[in-house]
């Protein structure tokens, strides 16, 4: 069964691939607050400046940073598509130099975050994350 040549092309287009370099300070005593900044390039030549705000509550309590911290976007069409509300579930305990590692979700896109950083932090938390354009 040959694919129509449209219905390709939409196939390919989702999977536009978007990464980005960020950095990340938290603060947390039972609400954590999360705040930082990111730049997201895609293969096709686009890119954009994020802010990235991320905030949620559980049992949660320490200071972490983390600094050249990297993500890929899967299931994207267009790079606006990155913006808004992901969800957030993650597990956590370090002290010192720790390696971190998330996915999280927005409808059908997907951001895998990884990154090293510094400080202490012991919890477990839930909540959202917010990336939105900067200039």
């Amino acid at each position: 069964m040959a694919v129509h040549p449209g219905l390709a092309r939409a196939q390919h287009s989702a999977d536009l691939d978007c990464t980005m370099q960020f950095s990340l300070s938290t603060w947390s005593l039972v609400y954590k607050q999360s705040e930082g900044r990111g730049f997201v390039t895609c293969r096709d030549g686009q890119s954009m400046h994020v802010k990235i705000v991320a905030r949620g509550g559980g049992l949660t309590v320490g200071k972490s940073r983390i600094d050249d911290g990297t993500g890929r976007f899967t299931d994207v069409h267009s790079i606006s598509e990155i913006l808004g509300h992901y969800g957030d579930a993650e597990a956590h305990a370090g002290a010192g130099n720790a390696s971190e590692a998330q996915v999280l979700t927005k409808g059908d896109v997907s951001l895998a975050l990884s990154g090293t950083g510094k400080g202490i932090d012991l919890g477990v938390d839930v909540g959202e994350v917010t990336l939105s354009r900067t200039k």
